[in-house]
């Protein structure tokens, strides 16, 4: 799928640490209770179409899910709309605990 860019777990943190980005988790509330990755936004994929204006901007874009397939269909799908600097999360959450990295309670 072409308009989006993948990224790794390593990549993400230096980036989150660089700039004011958003990051947007499309999981379910159900798997969110697990933790998230800190300062990110739960919009469930299904709900992405009518919260897209929300994302709007040049900020960089960074959706991620539980392994990345939800969160590729929606870095895909804002591309595909228009927007600019998105990213995916290659290999989701899963990938992002497997190099060390922390979640936070979802608040």
């Amino acid at each position: 799928m072409a308009g989006y860019r993948e990224i790794d777990s390593g990549a993400l943190r230096a980036l989150l640490l660089q700039e004011d980005c958003l990051l947007v988790d499309v999981r379910t509330a159900e798997e969110t209770a697990r933790g998230i990755i800190e300062g990110a936004r739960l919009i469930p994929l299904p709900l992405l179409p009518q919260q897209a204006d929300e994302l709007r901007g040049s900020r960089s874009l960074v959706f991620y899910c539980h392994s990345g397939l939800r969160s590729a269909q929606a870095s895909a799908w804002m591309a595909s709309h228009g927007r600019e600097n998105v990213y995916n999360l290659r290999g989701g959450i899963l990938a992002w605990g497997a190099a060390g990295y922390s979640l936070e309670p979802r608040t």
